[in-house]
């Protein structure tokens, strides 16, 4: 792996190796650099959708407003996620997307990633491979909200952050930045910021993950996946584009 691969080509790469031309076609959709603050909206949901972002530095997340005013995050975006990729037949976003932190993006039309299909028949798979994790993580996402209990939501959800992490970082530690605050966290899992708060004690307590500020530190990896019932196959299998060629 070249040190100036982009964070999106690491990502993808989780699902098939590229050439140096697949290579060159990704780096098409990274044309225009654009400096976003944390907190700034990038788009709202109900604009037109005809345009995808990809995250090239920073975190992020999508998010659907309720009708009260209050905010359900569905994804959190990582270095190089692509942004409204599940958009890409609607006429309209169905979610918005607001920077967690200061970012980096590059928005690109529909019709760039449609050249990029038309030009490669693998990287079209590994492009459908991505939309389907994040439509994977969604229903996952669902699952947490209605199924699981504070502590389990809470570890389920650092479980997904740390692998979704490791995959850009062959060296990751399970001590580990996680820059979402109170709030975002309450959004994510659908809890209260005092439920976060006092759910991260009992985690503590239980010796499952410790949060320091924005640090993580998990003792004890397999017994955190066990007690969140956590198991990565949604987020995508390694190589599933090469290993059906």
């Amino acid at each position: 792996m070249s040190h100036t691969e982009s964070c999106m080509v690491r990502q993808l790469q989780h699902y098939a190796s590229f050439n140096e031309r697949e290579i060159e076609l990704l780096g098409t959709l990274e044309r225009s650099p654009e400096e976003v603050q944390g907190g700034a909206t990038i788009w709202q949901e109900g604009e037109q959708a005809s345009e995808m972002a990809v995250i090239s530095k920073g975190w992020a997340c999508s998010y659907y407003t309720l009708e009260d005013g209050t905010r359900l995050i569905l994804d959190i975006l990582l270095p190089g996620d692509i942004a409204g990729l599940r958009e890409f037949a609607q006429s309209a976003h169905q979610a918005g997307v607001r920077a967690v932190t200061d970012c980096t993006i590059c928005r690109f039309p529909y019709r760039h990633l449609g050249e990029v299909f038309d030009q490669s028949g693998k990287l079209t798979r590994v492009i459908f491979a991505a939309a389907a994790t994040q439509q994977s993580i969604m229903v996952e996402r669902m699952i947490n909200l209605g199924r699981r209990d504070a502590a389990t939501r809470i570890a389920h959800l650092l479980c997904e952050m740390y692998t979704r992490l490791s995959r850009m970082n062959n060296h990751m530690k399970l001590q580990f930045r996680l820059p979402l605050s109170q709030e975002v966290m309450a959004d994510v899992t659908g809890l209260s910021t005092v439920h976060v708060s006092r759910t991260f004690t009992h985690l503590n307590s239980e010796g499952l993950a410790r949060r320091y500020r924005h640090q993580i530190d998990i003792p004890d990896l397999a017994r955190l996946k066990q007690f969140a019932g956590f198991s990565e196959g949604y987020l995508g299998i390694p190589s599933i584009i090469d290993s059906h060629r």
